[in-house]
C-alpha cells in the first residue's frame, strides 16, 4: 500500500487546472479568492456531514493510504478533497461555459428536475432505513428543487451536462478511492447505509452526492462572481 495514494489523487485531480487556470486566455486565477470563499460554503455542510458518517461508521478510511494525520476523525486529505474536487469542476465548468455554446441544455432544465425528483423521491421512500441513500436522496432533492423553484437557475440543464462529461474524471478518482487498481479501498462502505448498487467499485450514490456537491458548488461560485461584478 502506497502512503500518499490519498494526497496523490488529489493532486493529480487538481494540477493541470490549477496550471491552466493561469492562462492569460483563462486567467481563472484572478477568481482564486472567489472559488476559495464559494467552496468553503458548500464544504461546511458536507464536511460535517462526513464528520457524522464517520463517527457512525456508514464509512471509515484504510489510513494506511494516507499520510496519517486525522482532523475531527477525517484524513487531512478527506479534508482537501471538498477543495481539489470542486476546484476541477468549477474550472471545467468555467472554461466550457465560457467558450461553447452550451444554451441548447436550458430546454433540459424541467426534465431533469422533475425526473430526478420521482427517481429519487421512491429510491428514498423504499430505502429509507438506508441511511446513505437517504439522506443523498433529501440532499439532492433539496438542492434540485431549490435551484429551479426558488433560486430560478437555468444553467441546471448545462451543469448536468457538464457534470457528465465529468464522469471519465469522477469514475477515475472515485474508482480509486473505492478499490479499483488498488488492492484494498481508501473509502469503505457499510453495507447497511447503502444500496449495494455498486458502478464498478463506487456506489451509485456517490454519484449522486457528488452531483448536488457539483451544482452547490456552481451556485455559490456564480452568486459570488455575479455579485462582485
Amino acid at each position: 500500500m502506497i502512503p500518499y495514494t490519498y494526497i496523490l489523487i488529489n493532486f493529480f485531480t487538481v494540477i493541470i487546472c490549477f496550471l491552466a487556470s493561469f492562462d492569460r486566455r483563462i486567467q481563472f486565477n484572478k477568481l482564486f479568492g472567489k472559488f476559495l470563499l464559494s467552496s468553503t460554503i458548500v464544504a461546511i455542510p458536507f464536511i460535517a456531514w462526513d464528520i457524522w458518517f464517520t463517527a457512525k461508521g456508514v464509512w471509515w478510511f484504510d489510513l494506511n493510504y494516507t499520510l496519517g494525520l486525522k482532523i475531527a476523525g477525517l484524513p487531512v486529505e478527506e479534508w482537501l478533497f471538498f477543495y481539489c474536487i470542486p476546484f476541477a469542476c468549477v474550472f471545467t465548468y468555467y472554461c466550457l461555459e465560457k467558450y461553447f455554446t452550451l444554451g441548447w441544455t436550458d430546454a433540459l432544465n424541467n426534465l431533469i428536475v422533475f425526473t430526478s425528483f420521482i427517481v429519487l423521491g421512491v429510491v428514498g421512500l423504499l430505502y429509507y432505513e438506508r441511511i446513505y441513500t437517504l439522506l443523498t436522496v433529501i440532499v439532492t432533492i433539496i438542492t434540485l428543487c431549490y435551484l429551479h423553484f426558488i433560486a430560478q437557475k437555468e444553467w441546471l440543464g448545462k451543469a448536468s451536462f457538464v457534470y457528465l462529461i465529468l464522469m471519465p474524471g469522477f469514475f477515475a478518482v472515485n474508482g480509486i478511492l473505492t478499490g479499483s487498481l488498488i488492492p484494498s479501498p481508501v473509502v469503505n462502505y457499510n453495507p447497511n447505509d447503502f444500496l449495494g448498487i455498486r458502478m464498478g467499485t463506487i456506489p451509485i450514490e456517490d454519484a449522486v452526492y457528488g452531483y448536488s456537491q457539483f451544482l452547490l458548488n456552481i451556485y455559490f461560485f456564480k452568486k459570488i462572481t455575479e455579485n462582485e461584478k
